[in-house]
This record gives C-alpha cells, sequence and structure tokens, in this order.
C-alpha cells in the first residue's frame, strides 16, 4: 500500500473527458535481429509477465479516499488480467508513417480505466509501408498514467521490458510477492484524519520556505542574473481544447546536434533542440498570419529526484520556463538567444528553489485542490486564463545502447504526453542510441495539419545546420519512386519519360516543317515558361522550398 503525492493526485483530479493525462512511449522494432524475423505476440506477453516484478506499477490500482478527505493510495490488484492490458492490432494497408499517427493519435486520446491499473500497450503490426523502416518492423505503444510516473521513472519502466542482447536472459525463478492488503474506508479515513491535522503545521512550513525563495527572486531580477517573462502571448494553442489528437516526429542525428551546440558559446544539446522547436512554432504560425511580436515561452520539466530515490515511480518534477526566442529570424542568433534565456532560467529556478512546487502540492488538503482543479476546469477557467505557457517541451534522455524485446531490436524511440486547456501542444523529446527525435502531439482543433509542422520541425533544422556550416540533409518520411533510367547515345543518362518526350517533338518538327509546336516567330520575345508545382507527397512532407497547400485532416 502506497499513498500518491500532492503532484501525483493533481494529475488525477486534472483528468477530464477531453484531457486524458497519460505519458506514452512509442517504439519500433525491427524482428530481424531475432534470427527468424518473427516476434510472435504470445512471446511479447510472455516478456511482460516475466517483468511484471521489476515495477510495481504493473500490478496496483486506485483506491480512492471517501470525500477525497485525503490523498489516493496504490493498491494491488487482485483480478490482475495482463491479456486485457496488451493488446494487438494492426494498421491497414499500405501502412505508412501518417496512417500509423494518426492510429497513436486516437489510442493517445482516449482515457485509461480507472478500475484497473493504469497502463495499456498496444502491439502495432503492419509498417511496411513506413519510410526508413526494413520490412517486417512493429511499433509497440505504451499508455500510463501520469499520476504512476514522470518521465524519468518511465525510462525505468522501458528498461523493465527490455534487453541489452538480442537473446534475453532467462527468468529467475522467485516466488511471488505477498499481495499487498487495501486499506479499508475507515483505515483511510483515519488516516486522513491525522493527515488534516499535520496540514496547518505543513503549509506553515511552506510559507517560511517561500518567503526566503521570493527575496532571492527579488535580488536576482534586480542584480540582473535572470529575468522574468512577464505576461505571455495567447496563440491558436492558448485556448479550450477538443477530445481530438494528432500526432508526429522528426528524428535527428544525436552526433550532428551535438556538433550544432558548437555554434553558440556555452550551448547544449537541450538549447538545440529548443532552437529548432523555436523555429518551427515560427514557420508554422507566420504560415497562418499568426506569429506574436514577442517570444513564445515553452515549460520544461525537470527532475528533481535525488540521487538516492532513483528506483521510485511517480512524479518529482518541477518546471522552468525559457523563451524560445520566435521573434528571432536568423536560426544561429536563435540558438545564442535560446542558450542565455536557459542560463538565466535556471538562476531563476535556483533561486525559487528546485522542490518548491512539488511541496507545495503536497501541503495543500486533498479536497481542497481536487475541488479547485476540477471548478477551474470545468467552468472554462483554465481556457480563459491568461496562459503560463506557450507549449510544452520536455527533454527524457534514453539509453545510448541498443535494446531488444523479445530479440527485436528497437530502431525508432518516441513520446507522448497530455495536452489540456491553454496547453493544446505537446513536445517530447527522446534520444535512443545516437538518435534523438521530437515529437509532438496537439489538438486537432488547432492543428488540423499535422504533417506541415512536422516539415517545419525539418525546415528549422535544416535552417540551422546551414547557418552553422554541417552539409546534411535531414531525414524525410517520403517514399521516392525511383524511375528506370536508360543511357543515350551519348552517353548521359534520362530517364524513359524524358526519352518518350523527346521521341514526339521529333516527330512533331518534322510534320510542321522543322519547326515545333509552340516554338515563337520570328520579330517576338518568348515567354518564360512557368516554374511546375512540385506533386505534394502523401505523407504531408514538402520541399522546403516550396510551400505546400495545407489540408484540414490528418
Amino acid at each position: 500500500m502506497h499513498q500518491l503525492s500532492g503532484l501525483d493526485a493533481t494529475f488525477l483530479y486534472a483528468e477530464v473527458n477531453n484531457s486524458p493525462m497519460h505519458i506514452a512511449p512509442l517504439t519500433i522494432y525491427d524482428p530481424s535481429t531475432t534470427g527468424t524475423d518473427v516476434v510472435r505476440f504470445k512471446d511479447i506477453l510472455q516478456t511482460f509477465a516475466n517483468r511484471l516484478h521489476r515495477s510495481p506499477v504493473f500490478k496496483r490500482k486506485l483506491a480512492m479516499v471517501p470525500l477525497n478527505l485525503d490523498q489516493p493510495y496504490w493498491v494491488e490488484d487482485e483480478n490482475f488480467d495482463l491479456e486485457f492490458h496488451v493488446r494487438h492490432i494492426a494498421l491497414p494497408k499500405p501502412g505508412d508513417w501518417r496512417q500509423l499517427c494518426i492510429l497513436v493519435a486516437r489510442l493517445h486520446a482516449r482515457p485509461l480505466d480507472r478500475a484497473r491499473p493504469l497502463w495499456e500497450a498496444y502491439v502495432i503490426e503492419g509498417l511496411d509501408n513506413v519510410a526508413g523502416l526494413p520490412k517486417g518492423c512493429f511499433a509497440m505503444f505504451l499508455k500510463i498514467h501520469h499520476a504512476a510516473i514522470d518521465g524519468a521513472s518511465g525510462v525505468e519502466i522501458i528498461s523493465a521490458i527490455h534487453d541489452l542482447t538480442p537473446v534475453p536472459p532467462p527468468p529467475r525463478e522467485e516466488a511471488p510477492p505477498p499481495m499487498d492488503r487495501g486499506p479499508g474506508n475507515l483505515e483511510m479515513l483515519w488516516r486522513a484524519y491525522k493527515a488534516n491535522l499535520r496540514a496547518p503545521l505543513q503549509l506553515a512550513r511552506l510559507v517560511t520556505q517561500g518567503i526566503p525563495a521570493w527575496r532571492r527572486v527579488h535580488a536576482g531580477v534586480k542584480a540582473k542574473k535572470f529575468r522574468t517573462l512577464g505576461e505571455k502571448e495567447r496563440t491558436r494553442f492558448n485556448a479550450a481544447i477538443s477530445p481530438h489528437r494528432v500526432f508526429g516526429a522528426a528524428d535527428f542525428d544525436l552526433a550532428l546536434v551535438r556538433q550544432m551546440k558548437e555554434a553558440a558559446t556555452g550551448a547544449t544539446v537541450n538549447d538545440v533542440i529548443l532552437s529548432i522547436v523555436g523555429g518551427a512554432l515560427r514557420l508554422y504560425l507566420l504560415d497562418k498570419q499568426e506569429l506574436p511580436e514577442r517570444s513564445l515561452v515553452a515549460g520544461a520539466p525537470v527532475n528533481v529526484r535525488p540521487q538516492t530515490d532513483t528506483g521510485s515511480a511517480g512524479n518529482q518534477v518541477s518546471m522552468m520556463s525559457i523563451a524560445l526566442r520566435t521573434d528571432i529570424t536568423d536560426p544561429l542568433a536563435r540558438l545564442q538567444a535560446v542558450h542565455d534565456e536557459a542560463v538565466g532560467s535556471k538562476a531563476y529556478h535556483q533561486a525559487v528553489g528546485a522542490r518548491l512546487m512539488t511541496d507545495m502540492t503536497q501541503s495543500l488538503p486533498a479536497e481542497l485542490a481536487a475541488l479547485a482543479v476540477r471548478a477551474a476546469l470545468g467552468s472554462g477557467l483554465m481556457a480563459g486564463m491568461k496562459p503560463i505557457f506557450n507549449t510544452i517541451v520536455t527533454n527524457v534522455p534514453g539509453p545510448q545502447v541498443p535494446l531488444y524485446m523479445g530479440g527485436a531490436k528497437v530502431v525508432r524511440s518516441y513520446g507522448l504526453g497530455p495536452c489540456a486547456d491553454n496547453l493544446g501542444l505537446f513536445h517530447a523529446v527522446t534520444s535512443y542510441n545516437g538518435q534523438i527525435a521530437i515529437a509532438f502531439q496537439a489538438c486537432r482543433q488547432m492543428m488540423p495539419d499535422p504533417g506541415f509542422y512536422e516539415q517545419c520541425l525539418y525546415d528549422a533544422y535544416k535552417a540551422l545546420q546551414q547557418a552553422v556550416g554541417i552539409q546534411l540533409q535531414p531525414k524525410t518520411r517520403v517514399k521516392t519512386k525511383t524511375k528506370t533510367k536508360i543511357k543515350t547515345k551519348t552517353g548521359t543518362r534520362a530517364t524513359t519519360k524524358a526519352r518518350a518526350k523527346t521521341q514526339a517533338k521529333t516527330k512533331s518538327r518534322a510534320k510542321s516543317g522543322g519547326k515545333e509546336s509552340g516554338a515563337p516567330q520570328a520579330g517576338t520575345t518568348p515567354k518564360a515558361k512557368p516554374v511546375p508545382k512540385p506533386a505534394r507527397s502523401k505523407t504531408g512532407t514538402r520541399s522546403s522550398a516550396v510551400r505546400p497547400k495545407r489540408t484540414t485532416s490528418q
């Protein structure tokens, strides 16, 4: 029996029909490393069954305190059913990237069943037409409620179901741990009574911590060590959200991102990623003619879990505010400015105190916190408030060595997080085995064209790498069909289509006495031929030099 912290419970209270509060890693696997090129669904079920003991999240469910007089408890599910939580589905043909994104967005928009352990895993087959992936790949989409884990503890859960070699070690034969008896209603009410007696003392302690923090912030602003970002600009992503979601992601080479950071004094990989997000938002909002004059601001979650508490689940995070400098056109100048903003934000964060936010949620009475959050969400007050952040950008470093599940190698790794009223766009940055990816999810009404925003991320990345001087073509989701090439008599190479066109022109010239159809007459100035527009790909990506037509669906 384990009681939720105040911050964990806040994610429960903030969950409403249009805003499920779970986070979800999306991993893609190549089964060719198994030796048989096949991973059966029952093998994946067995992998989960063998690893359930590695994390308490898998088998525990909620026990709510009557009248919300105290924070809920985690108790073990006596009727745990693994096959309810692990499910098997497939994409319809052709099975491309955009289809996968649509399916993941729909699954992510559904809330979890609170009567059971708060997680679900979907094994997704049929990814044969996703560019850059070998045939036979499959994906796993793992939804876990934010009340149970944060980004750091989520990485530990991913490690629990993966191996470092294609051949998994034999399962250890251990006696199952004793069933954790859940508290009855009377016991929970007695615990709530004692907790509420201590609440005034905890609140007084919080006030004594807050006064010195306010003084440190005031002194830091006066000394110009950092600046407060003031009132935030409102964008299309800062309003009431719908229950529908979109998803997309952009992949980059981690080594090249590390090379880019050297272009700005003292910059980090996280600064490069934030500047790319800022550049993408600038391109996207410019296209909508909605770019504010002042910079947009991102909320960046920070892990405040002590080193001695690395194995615990739950949430131990604080939040930093970092200006994305969407007001700067030059990508290199934006990178330097983002780094300067991040340095100031870290100083501000240290002045406030890293754990002040978590301590604050722990000190508030549970019934008061639940009532306040639900009243704000239910009345629309949250959507009408001035935004605290324009978007969330969370960076979750992953392992830099290959991982395997059932012998299949992980080849891609992405992350998804929750959207809420006034925060309709969420970015999750994940790194794995030399790769780094920026995944995003948004309200579908706020972002009806996720393929275009995905291309904005690639364009912002390409603009930065060109400014830095790195010659690199960014990855794309487009699968191009190569035309059959033939060798002409002159030794040059041309496509069959071009050859047929040349032959047609020759016949036409012969019939017209040597004059080509449409050729300019003497004494006239030839008109310039219009430049043909490039064809739009099925995946919604585009060339960085040409703006595509906008779509209104996923």
